[in-house]
């Protein structure tokens, strides 16, 4: 199988290190970590596991999550081992019969990983995750620098907006409590 793409985790800020259990190194091929959930109930999910399910992507290393990955240029030889790492990963940690059963699904989920890679390297990705009559459903989205808006301003340091805020009278989906979850990881 070879590709000329291939997301990479990112860590734009020190969020993923108390959001998740295990959070991606950054810098490691990633996939959309959805067969980590295959045998899960999301219903039943709270807390951290909660978030992996809804915003995570896998870092094929270490199976640790990455709230954002970005579109990276990938040689032959670096989807093969991606494919190999998650081969084993997914023989020794989730248990797969054979290499065989192991090699053919770590092959599914980097194709898809790199299915991803439509928009051009460096575009950053984000993933929603739901559970809707009985399916799991995930939506993709780019995140994209802002065009400069001061004159003489060049696209390399315009600012990146990850989140925007908008104003609403409905209720959040869910809240966080980032202290709380901060308090917990330093126990």
């Amino acid at each position: 199988m070879t590709t000329g793409k291939l997301p990479r985790t990112i860590r734009l800020d020190a969020s993923d290190t108390f959001v998740f259990e295990r959070p991606a190194e950054p810098g490691e091929w990633a996939v959309t970590a959805s067969f980590l959930f295959l045998d899960a109930d999301p219903a039943t999910l709270t807390g951290k596991a909660r978030v992996a399910f809804r915003s995570g992507f896998a870092g094929v290393g270490s199976l640790g999550f990455s709230t954002l990955v970005v579109v990276s240029e990938a040689s032959p030889s670096e989807v093969e081992d991606a494919t190999a790492t998650l081969a084993h990963q997914i023989r020794d940690k989730l248990g797969a019969p054979d290499e065989a059963s192991a090699r053919a699904a770590a092959e599914e989920e980097i194709a898809l990983a790199a299915s991803l890679c439509g928009p051009p390297v460096n575009t950053i990705l984000a993933v929603h995750r739901t559970f809707e009559g009985g399916e799991m459903r995930e939506q993709f989205r780019t995140l994209t620098p802002k065009e400069p808006s001061l004159p003489g301003a060049d696209r390399l340091h315009a600012s990146l907006r990850v989140f925007q805020f908008v104003e609403t009278d409905e209720e959040p989906e869910e809240r966080i409590d980032l202290a709380g979850l901060m308090a917990e990881k330093r126990t």
